[in-house]
Parts: structure tokens; sequence; C-alpha cells
């Protein structure tokens, strides 16, 4: 279809089904884009205790604790599902069936049936699904992607991804069959390295519970979903990467991402939902390259900028459903080598992400290479 059958009347129109923590993160989006005039919240959805704040932040006067009346509004165009994991496909399908576009947060569905049926439904009625995170849009992730593509660290070999904390205290889901610190975190990690290196063939994990007792919101809860995780995958070709994730890190100062080449290395600063700028070691030059992070307030809800953006403009997402749902399958294979052992291939793929060459050139200093020194 060409833009013009895509044309949606300015201001978008976006309903928001789910209030919670992370609607605040979004809200900053949201903000923005209703400023220049290109969204307007129309409808929201959430807890009853949460009609005054919500109703507040989004500028509407039209809140409900019932999802269906979101989704059956005639006078909305897209619908944002910010609720807990367990909602996202149920929510997403009746959203799609009644020909809204749909911005899912992480993960797109808890089952691969679930995934598969809503990347089938959203083709057949013709109107945009994407879903969290959003780390392969952020400038620094883009510029590392065409770094690897462009062979400045030759062929890559082996990759690591880093994300934890000390887990949450507001609600037990986290903790329970279902939930789990791969869901949570992991998800990070996995959309970002198979961003890099394209999609995975095979996975195993070792996945545990570290710390048996969380305290949430002043009760004790006994944890029963995996809170430390060790995910190996291989990309073929002898390529190898491992995912450190858990709520069991205080605190970290590693690089997030780190890509490992035949005739370099590239690592990204900070966390992949927020990065500090990249480090680049090339045999070639002899010392580190270090490159200060050119879009310091890149924000990890960046998702919503782009996901109005094609709607508006009739293109394709570069944040794809056949993405999410890789991950996805990799996020249950590593739960279920965590629990047997096995190492199990991956059945799903995608189109690897191609990003267009920028045309801005970066200022880079140079450290002192520290392998040299003994």
């Amino acid at each position: 279809m060409s833009s013009a059958e895509h044309s949606i009347p300015q201001p978008l129109r976006l309903g928001v089904i789910g209030c919670g923590n992370v609607l605040s993160a979004y809200r900053m989006v949201i903000d923005r884009q209703r400023a220049n005039g290109a969204v307007e919240v129309t409808f929201a959805c959430g807890r009853e205790a949460q009609r005054e704040s919500a109703s507040a932040a989004l500028h509407t006067t039209r809140f409900t604790t019932d999802a269906r009346e979101v989704i059956a509004a005639p006078d909305m165009d897209a619908v944002l599902i910010l609720t807990s994991m367990p909602e996202h496909a149920r929510l997403a399908t009746a959203a799609l069936n009644a020909g809204k576009h749909v911005l899912v947060e992480k993960p797109l569905a808890m089952t691969l049936e679930e995934a598969d049926a809503l990347i089938a439904l959203a083709e057949r009625v013709g109107r945009t699904l994407v879903c969290a995170p959003f780390t392969i849009l952020s400038p620094t992730f883009q510029t590392m992607s065409r770094r690897i593509r462009n062979g400045d660290i030759g062929k890559p070999c082996s990759a690591r991804a880093r994300y934890g904390w000390a887990g949450p205290d507001w609600t037990d889901w986290f903790y329970k069959p279902g939930g789990g610190c791969i869901f949570d975190l992991g998800v990070y990690c996995l959309t970002s390295l198979t961003g890099l290196l394209g999609p995975a063939k095979r996975v195993t994990a070792m996945t545990g519970v570290a710390i048996p007792e969380r305290e949430v919101k002043g009760r004790p809860v006994r944890v029963e979903a995996e809170d430390n995780a060790q995910v190996l995958l291989d990309f073929g070709a002898g390529t190898l990467a491992v995912v450190t994730c858990g709520f069991t890190m205080q605190q970290y100062r590693s690089p997030a991402l780190e890509v490992y080449g035949s005739a370099g290395t590239i690592q990204m600063l900070g966390d992949d939902w927020d990065p500090e700028g990249y480090e680049l070691f090339q045999n070639s030059a002899g010392c580190w390259q270090v490159f200060k992070e050119t879009a310091p307030d890149w924000p990890w809800t960046d998702g919503l900028n782009h996901f109005i953006d094609c709607i508006r403009s009739g293109t394709k997402p570069l944040v794809t459903p056949q993405h999410a749902r890789h991950v996805l399958e990799i996020m249950l294979k590593a739960q279920e080598a965590g629990r047997d052992g096995r190492s199990i291939a991956l059945e799903t793929t995608f189109a690897p992400l191609v990003f267009a060459e920028s045309g801005g050139q970066e200022a880079a200093h140079r450290q002192h290479d520290r392998t040299r020194e003994h």
C-alpha cells in the first residue's frame, strides 16, 4: 500500500492501556509528540486508584478500568499496551481485531503460538504491530551495527551482553512461574545481540534461584522463577554469545555489550537501553578509540516515536514482530534448557537488521592501549 492509503489524520489518536510504573517513561515521549501536534491521548485504562493521576498526566478526561472500552472506541487509531506481561497477547489481539495499530511492551506474548497468531493477524488486517524493547533504535546501537557490518572488527566470533539489578519489590509476579529474570531483563540483551549478529541457531542455559526468599511490599515471597541466568547462544559459523542477567546484581561498571571479532573489538558503554557511547579496538590501529555518546537524551521508549512516524508515513518499522518472536523463542527455550540442561535448536528467524549509512562524522579520542604495557 502507498503512504496515502495509510494516512492518519492529525494528530494520531492514541489509547493507553496500563497506567502503572512504565507509563511515566512513555509519558515523556507522549508529551513531546503532543506538543508537536502529532499525537493525542483520547482514552486511558488503568486501576481506579490511577484515574486522577493518569488523566492529568495524559491530558484526557476519558478514563476507564475496562480495557475493552478503550479497544472498542471508534475515535482511536492506535493502542499502547503497558500492562503486565500475561495480558499482552490477549489485549493486542483484541486491538488488532478492532482495527487499531498496536505497540506492546515486552514480551510480545507468553507463548510462540500466541506470537504466531498475533503476527498473522497484524498482516491480515493491515495494521502496524511493534514490541519493545527498542534498543536497536539508539544512534549508538546503529553505529555499532554499521561498524560490524562494514568489517571494522573483522568476523564476529564471540559476544557478551549483561543486564541486572537487585530485583523488584512492588509485585511478586517477577518471582513466580511465568516471570523470571530472563523475561524481564534478558529480553533486552537478547534483542540487542540478535540485532547485531542476526538470528541465533541454538540456545542452552544455566538458570537458578540464588536468593530463595524476597520481600515484596513488606511481606516475604518465595522465589519460584529464575532470578539468575547465563544464556549461551550459537549463531552458526563458530560465533557464540552469552547473556548474563539476574535480580542478583547490586551494581556494575562493565560494558553492556561486547563483540569480539577476528580483527578487533567493539563494546557499548552504559546499558543497551541507556548507552553512554562505545569503544573500538582495531588491530590495524593498535589502540582503543573512545566515541562519546552522541544522543545522551535518547529514551528507551523511543519505539513510540518510531511507531507514530511509521504509521503516519506508511513505512515499515525497523522494530519487527518477527524479531520479537525470535527473542521470545530464545527466552522460552533458555528457561527449558535451564531446567533440563539440553542444547535446543531454534526454529524462528527474522530479517537481519541493516541500517542506512550515517552522514555525520563521529568525534573520537584515543586511549593508550593497556594491553601493550606488559
